[in-house]
């Protein structure tokens, strides 16, 4: 799993489930504000989207 901090506090996770992935958005209160709808096959279009939905910093 990869995940970076935003600027506003919130935190992103790149993660891998049965050979897919996905991207989850997490407020700085806990709670979980946004995720994928779909699971990717590549890692890259997962992060595609996930800034397409938001995501400014770098998932390492």
């Amino acid at each position: 799993m990869a995940t970076c901090k935003a600027s506003n506090g919130d935190t992103w996770e790149i993660y891998q489930t049965n050979g897919q992935w996905r991207w989850r958005r997490t407020a700085s209160n806990g709670r979980i504000v946004g995720s994928s709808a779909e699971a990717y096959h590549n890692r890259n279009d997962c992060i595609a989207n996930a800034q397409r939905n938001g995501m400014t910093c770098n998932p390492a």
